[in-house]
């Protein structure tokens, strides 16, 4: 049966209450990207990544899945093929959901790194400045984010997904960051269908055959249902 291989992004969490580097009003508007999400903004105020990666953690920790992440699991469940859903959130919705084998192309805030040895165990609630590695014991813990100027995770494996999808979904993405704003075009390489759903379109929303615009709470389940309806009529 057809592979989905489905791309989600901060717009699929918004409604849970956890705000992107975009938002005015959330944790990022209180710092400059490049001195919370960069190597060289941790090189040069550790105390400072770890305060905003603590607060992260408690906020992703009160969060919920919402109506979309649960319909994504419910994707995964009921259609007859593979679904993979591969995301550029930190925060563990998907899994909470319900969704099985997510692919986190930009780490978790529920892992630690440690930046000389690059062994990876679950974080504490709050990490410290010169925190030990388990394995070197090197004091240079870190989140284990992917941050601006680092290659994501997994990108061979989620280059293979994409030459085999015959369905690309978009999901709360602004399009805008690469190489995950590439991905729809890799799909429609290999002749798959696409589809983006988002709140507004994205700066790349004129590559894909079909839109759903709104909240990701009502887009997402009614592109599902109408997607399992398909399925069921063949």
């Amino acid at each position: 049966m057809e592979k989905i291989v489905i791309l989600t992004g901060a717009g699929i969490s918004a409604e849970s209450g956890l705000g992107t580097f975009r938002d005015e009003g959330e944790l990022w508007a209180q710092h400059r990207i490049e001195d919370v999400a960069t190597p060289e903004g941790f090189a040069r105020n550790p105390a400072l990544v770890h305060r905003f990666y603590n607060a992260r953690r408690v906020q992703a920790a009160k969060a919920q899945p919402n109506a979309a992440h649960q319909a994504l699991a419910r994707l995964q469940k009921d259609w007859p093929g593979e679904v993979i859903i591969v995301t550029q959130n930190v925060d563990g919705l998907h899994e909470a959901g319900g969704a099985r084998h997510v692919i986190h192309m930009h780490g978790t805030l529920a892992g630690a790194l440690c930046g000389a040895c690059e062994h990876r165990w679950t974080s504490p609630p709050e990490m410290k400045v010169r925190e030990p590695c388990p394995a070197c014991h090197q004091p240079s813990a870190r989140p284990d984010v992917v941050w601006f100027g680092e290659m994501p995770y997994f990108m061979d494996e989620i280059f293979d997904h994409l030459a085999g999808a015959a369905l690309f979904a978009s999901i709360g993405t602004s399009g805008q960051v690469y190489p995950a704003a590439g991905f729809v075009q890799q799909a429609q390489a290999v002749g798959a269908r696409t589809v983006e759903l988002n709140l507004e379109p994205s700066a790349g929303a004129s590559e894909f055959d079909e839109t759903y615009l709104g909240p990701a709470s009502e887009a997402v389940p009614r592109w599902v249902d109408a997607v399992l309806a398909k399925a069921g009529s063949r």
